[in-house]
């Protein structure tokens, strides 16, 4: 995308960093050239709109749901992993913690007699019983 006009800073440049300076992460000076090139550029000025109103609706439609502990935990173990260039399992953060959160389930059920041969024994002794009367 250009706006066909020239620039200090290229089109393509600023829509490849958009998403730092929308989020912040941008340092200072170069936070300057990018308002800069929108003052300068509505083509790049209206993506950034776009991308803007995009980023408000996700976090007003999905910024709400909470996040189980233990997975936050994975996830930023899984960060640190990255950062200190070390092997990452190839089980996704997500697939591994649907896998545990399964597991303590079935276990809490089994505890409490509603597993495979908790309430469905129960039910074929009830039925049992019922048969001998």
């Amino acid at each position: 995308m250009s706006c066909g006009e020239p620039h200090e800073k290229d089109c393509s440049e600023v829509l490849d960093h958009l998403y730092e300076y929308l989020d912040r992460e941008m340092p200072e000076g170069e936070c300057a050239d990018f308002q800069v090139h929108l003052d300068e550029c509505s083509p790049c000025l209206e993506k950034y709109g776009l991308e803007q109103a995009v980023k408000k609706l996700v976090k007003r439609c999905c910024g709400h749901d909470d996040v189980p502990s233990d997975l936050r935990s994975k996830v930023m173990g899984r960060i640190d992993l990255i950062r200190a260039g070390e092997t990452v399992p190839e089980v996704s953060v997500l697939e591994q913690a649907k896998k545990e959160q399964a597991q303590r389930e079935q276990a809490a059920a089994s505890e409490e007699g509603t597993g495979p041969s908790g309430a469905a024994g129960s039910t074929d002794a009830r039925s049992r019983t019922a048969r001998a009367e």
